[in-house]
């Protein structure tokens, strides 16, 4: 079902940095849900621009952040959270008083240490992260639909301007996301269990894999059951995101590791010993996190993960 259209703008002029696959999809859902007047969209890569320019994703295309952001009410960072902090300090002094700063990044605590000092005297820092993605980057990737029904968790820093609050609100809203507030060291202890450790250990069992390769002569590709498949998906995302995310959250990411390698080494216990019921009652509540899942509408219920199957072949009449 398609969002109805903002009855009025969020915002006049929105600035969006980066243009990748959470950038060109904010560009889009703004555009076609009329969240904005105009869109100004900012990225170094000449080759990035060139490709924002031809898809027709923004009013105007520049790569000097600077100038980009004046006159913007809203600026959205949408750049890896390693470089969070010297992409603040290139727009200080350049955005207009009572606009607002915002940002996309996974980890928050550390975005928020490196941006803060570089505020702009009036500018509001509203910090946010879209739970939403895919395994694609680049401007091509995004779509206006990405953030529907996903969630989009808003650490506003203590005493941040309610309008400010409410001006991010709205526009996740407009896309479709559902706010959710919460600190940022708490946030980033739920995304370390919820998503930065799961990435880091897809990216550790598909590394395992490579090594393996050798060994097995290919089999470990071509004989890919669902698991590993999986895997793979969530390992082929954006390796300098992923590095920056474990770089700026291993606090919290150390802590679900450790936890993690106890449950693991009580794991190997039961299957060593024949424990069939410890294994039997982990996988029951496992199970039902699965389900939990599902039924907040995150995920499909469908087989095989609601991955399309090609029809099957019509058999000859004999």
């Amino acid at each position: 079902m398609a969002e109805a259209r903002a009855a009025e703008p969020v915002v006049s002029r929105l600035a969006i940095v980066g243009l990748g696959l959470i950038g060109s999809s904010i560009a889009r859902g703004a555009r076609q849900f009329g969240l904005c007047r105009s869109i100004v969209a900012i990225d170094r890569d000449e080759a990035v621009r060139a490709r924002v320019r031809d898809l027709g994703l923004a009013d105007s295309v520049t790569g000097d952040a600077a100038e980009g952001v004046e006159n913007a009410d809203l600026v959205i960072l949408c750049v890896p959270v390693g470089a969070a902090g010297a992409v603040a300090q290139a727009l200080h002094g350049h955005m207009k008083p009572g606009s607002v700063l915002s940002d996309v990044g996974s980890v928050k605590g550390a975005v928020v240490a490196a941006v803060t000092p570089h505020l702009s005297e009036g500018v509001a820092f509203v910090p946010a992260h879209p739970v939403a993605g895919t395994e694609y980057s680049g401007p091509d990737a995004g779509f206006s639909t990405l953030f529907s029904g996903r969630w989009c968790i808003l650490t506003p820093p203590e005493g941040a301007d309610e309008a400010a609050v409410e001006r991010v609100r709205a526009l996740w809203q407009g896309l479709g996301a559902i706010v959710e507030t919460m600190s940022a060291e708490h946030h980033d202890l739920v995304l370390a269990i919820t998503s930065h450790v799961p990435h880091l250990i897809a990216y550790n069992i598909v590394g395992t894999a490579a090594d393996l390769e050798t060994v097995t002569q290919s089999e470990v590709i071509k004989f890919s059951a669902g698991g590993f498949r999986d895997f793979t998906r969530i390992a082929a995302s954006d390796p300098t995101m992923w590095r920056d995310v474990f770089l700026n959250n291993k606090d919290a990411v150390l802590e679900m590791l450790g936890r993690f390698n106890e449950d693991l080494a009580a794991l190997a216990r039961a299957i060593r010993w024949g424990d069939g019921d410890a294994l039997h009652d982990l996988f029951t509540r496992t199970r039902a996190i699965r389900r939990g899942i599902v039924a907040l509408g995150q995920e499909t219920a469908e087989p095989d993960f609601g991955r399309a199957r090609p029809a099957p072949e019509p058999h000859e009449s004999r």
